[in-house]
């Protein structure tokens, strides 16, 4: 029978142990939050992401600037933070502008403030398999698998995209695992021939209802970072969520499977939290 890898405990779990270890400590964790333009996806987010912190004991505050901001005035906001030793941990929300050097911002961020792990330095670290912040959606899933005692060991894994928020960074912890890792992107060829192969299949690419009955093997376990909105006039906000998977079809095929919304989204911002207090810890926080 199916079961439902579900975000919500295992996310409340790792909240109540950060929240426990906060309450020791004098100073609290603090996360700063960049947002650049008006995005109401991103403006959602990054409200869920303040209300966490304050939900744990930590403090948090955003720089919301303008749309034309200037890649100068950006990273002259960085380097404040960088060296502001009240700020424990800096998130830029993405997507940035078109404007912005995405890989040149996230360059810029202290490794040790980079609570989102995507600064080179914790990836390298996170390709040799040594102690850094990592990406949070990523070490999310992990986390979730590991909750629900999901052997990864000698599994093969495969992924469908490779994002370096999702798909880079969890094929390495995979691959950190001793799992079996195939990655997949648009330009691969007869997706299906791959995904149809895999024990532990992870897709990310944000294409409401990819993943059908058929490209699954039975008794996989299917993990649904997909986001996408619908229209759906009979609803409140005129839309709906779906994720990549066509969920009510293939259920029937998996051993486990995350529902979407509520599945890997609660991990990730719960990952962040941990971060963030690890940020503190390695920066010499007591």
């Amino acid at each position: 029978m199916v079961k439902l890898l579900e975000g919500k405990r295992p996310s409340d779990k790792i909240k109540y142990q950060v929240a426990k270890e906060v309450k020791k400590l004098d100073v609290k964790p603090k996360l700063s939050v960049i947002m650049v333009g008006n995005n109401p996806a991103s403006e959602v987010y990054v409200a869920l992401k303040h209300k966490s912190c304050k939900e744990v004991g930590m403090t948090s505050d955003e720089y919301h600037l303008p749309e034309n901001t200037t890649q100068e005035e950006l990273e002259k906001l960085i380097t404040k933070l960088n060296t502001n030793p009240a700020v424990s941990g800096i998130l830029v929300q993405l997507p940035l502008p078109k404007n912005l050097k995405t890989s040149r911002i996230m360059s810029l961020i202290n490794p040790a403030k980079d609570v989102d792990g995507f600064n080179p330095v914790n990836i390298g670290l996170l390709t040799i398999g040594d102690k850094c912040l990592e990406a949070c959606t990523p070490k999310g899933i992990m986390l979730l698998l590991e909750e629900n005692k999901i052997p990864v060991e000698g599994m093969h894994a495969v992924l469908v995209g490779k994002s370096l928020i999702v798909g880079k960074p969890l094929m390495q912890m995979l691959l950190n695992r001793n799992a079996t890792v195939t990655v997949c992107h648009s330009k691969t060829r007869d997706l299906k021939s791959l995904t149809s192969k895999a024990d532990i299949l992870v897709t990310a690419v944000g294409k409401a209802g990819l993943i059908k009955s058929d490209m699954v093997k039975e008794g996989a376990v299917v993990i649904d970072v997909g986001f996408s909105r619908i229209p759906d006039a009979s609803t409140q906000l005129g839309y709906r969520i779906a994720g990549d998977v066509d969920f009510e079809n293939v259920k029937h095929k998996c051993s486990w499977i995350t529902p979407n919304p509520g599945g890997v989204g609660p991990m990730t911002v719960a990952v962040l939290l941990q971060n963030t207090l690890k940020a503190y810890l390695m920066q010499g926080g007591r």
